[in-house]
């Protein structure tokens, strides 16, 4: 039987009485997420576990036994991607999923992704240890390569399953080494027969907890935040050409000197996104990478490619850093005798999260005394299943906003507190689906 699960008033339910007192085991909980850093964890606390390396093969048989142990059925689809399933009440419906990833940036902290799904995974646990049958079936998800650090871009494989990629374009993706992600995966047994979609293997709704990679939380001590959207998101390649030259017998004022152009683009993408209206507005510009060649001490660089993140809580906004961008690029290219091109990849729109779900999510924050709200300032998972069903995230602090880094770190007490507001979300929206059941 098919529900449908739109409510225009975004209300939520109170948790039903049978579920009160019901809590989430702090012990467990920071036991499953230290059990969960045991492969690809590093000397200085962090983690190097990229996408469907062999730390990755180990944690994700880890995973699979975890949820066995709680009478899921596990399925796993062509791009990796794993869905383990507890039958509910109401086995006719698809299952409400919790999900996040496992795979980790080169230096990474033990914090991204691994926390949403280790805390999905207590939600699993609490539940089944308390002999409760949830009235729609419960799925915890291991999204493949969200990172994207060794098979760009990042969220593909949660991204194939949205319908932003084709599945032949995620498994052709390459890593520095030339290997393509369908290899890999089959590499480590994980290239499942599942077509990668929500037509084929759909989901009812998403909730995703992650830290917030941002100072906002710790800056307010507040161990939850109450995620509204996610913003807007723009990948750009800038490729800038001049010419080789001496460094030696070239005057300094018939140069074609790439890296100094590319230098200029670099400040004043920054200036864009720290002076005036855009600043105000949140507005971001980033360029991280940037390679030069020849790579010669004594040779005048002639090609530079570097990248661009540009992201703001507007379309709008991203749109006009862009424009500003193409804009002053050409200018220093024409005033240096170089050519630029720029080729943007990679767009993630600015999104709002389901209504209901955020407000479950709220209903379940407040109880454990935590109101803050705000936008998501990096893409996660959860952006691409909102494109098939309704989706809402939860924020966990991380100390001084690090992320991407081994000094990554969420207190145990704020992990926890992530864990309960899942629960109490997670709870509140399978009642939802009852209700909205009973009235058919």
């Amino acid at each position: 039987m098919a529900v449908e699960v739109v409510s225009p008033s975004g209300a939520a339910p109170a948790i039903s009485a049978r579920y009160a007192g019901l809590s989430v085991d702090a012990n467990r909980t920071m036991k499953m997420l230290k059990d969960s850093c045991a492969w690809g964890n590093t000397p200085d606390g962090g983690m190097n576990r990229l996408s469907c390396n062999d730390d990755d093969k180990k944690v994700r048989e880890w995973f699979i036994a975890e949820t066995k142990k709680c009478g899921c059925t596990i399925k796993v689809d062509e791009m990796g991607n794993i869905f383990a399933t507890r039958p509910g009440e109401n086995n006719s419906l698809p299952p409400i999923a919790l999900g996040s990833h496992l795979d980790t940036q080169p230096t990474g902290g033990e914090y991204d992704g691994i926390l949403g799904v280790t805390s999905a995974l207590e939600v699993l646990q609490t539940i089944h240890a308390n002999n409760i049958t949830t009235y729609a079936p419960l799925c915890i998800v291991d999204w493949t390569n969200e990172e994207g650090a060794r098979f760009p871009p990042a969220m593909l494989c949660s991204g194939v399953y949205g319908g932003a990629f084709a599945t032949e374009y995620g498994h052709s993706r390459t890593d520095p080494d030339g290997k393509t992600l369908k290899q890999e995966l089959e590499r480590i047994g994980f290239l499942g027969d599942v077509p990668c979609s929500f037509e084929a293997n759909p989901i009812l709704a998403h909730f995703e907890v992650h830290i917030e990679q941002g100072p906002i939380l710790d800056a307010a001590k507040s161990p939850v935040g109450i995620v509204k959207g996610v913003q807007s998101i723009r990948w750009y390649h800038v490729d800038v050409v001049g010419r080789e030259a001496h460094t030696g017998t070239t005057p300094m004022d018939r140069r074609n000197d790439a890296l100094l152009g590319a230098a200029k683009m670099i400040v004043d993408t920054n200036r864009f996104v720290t002076e005036g209206e855009l600043a105000a507005r949140g507005a971001r510009g980033t360029i991280a990478v940037i390679n030069s060649g020849p790579q010669s001490i004594n040779t005048i660089a002639g090609k530079v490619r570097m990248g661009l993140d540009i992201r703001a809580p507007s379309d709008e906004d991203v749109a006009k850093v862009e424009e500003l961008c193409r804009k002053r690029f050409q200018e220093i290219a024409d005033e240096a005798g170089l050519t630029v091109a720029i080729d943007r990849f990679w767009t993630s729109p600015a999104l709002h999260f389901d209504p209901t779900m955020v407000n479950c999510v709220r209903e379940s924050a407040k109880s454990i005394g935590c109101e803050m709200e705000l936008v998501s300032g990096a893409g996660h998972d959860s952006v691409y299943t909102s494109y098939k069903a309704p989706t809402a995230m939860i924020f966990v602090r991380c100390r001084d906003g690090v992320s991407h880094h081994p000094a990554e770190y969420s207190r145990p007490e704020d992990c926890v507190a992530g864990a309960q507001t899942l629960l109490g979300a997670y709870l509140r929206y399978d009642d939802y689906i009852r209700r909205s059941s009973e009235k058919i």
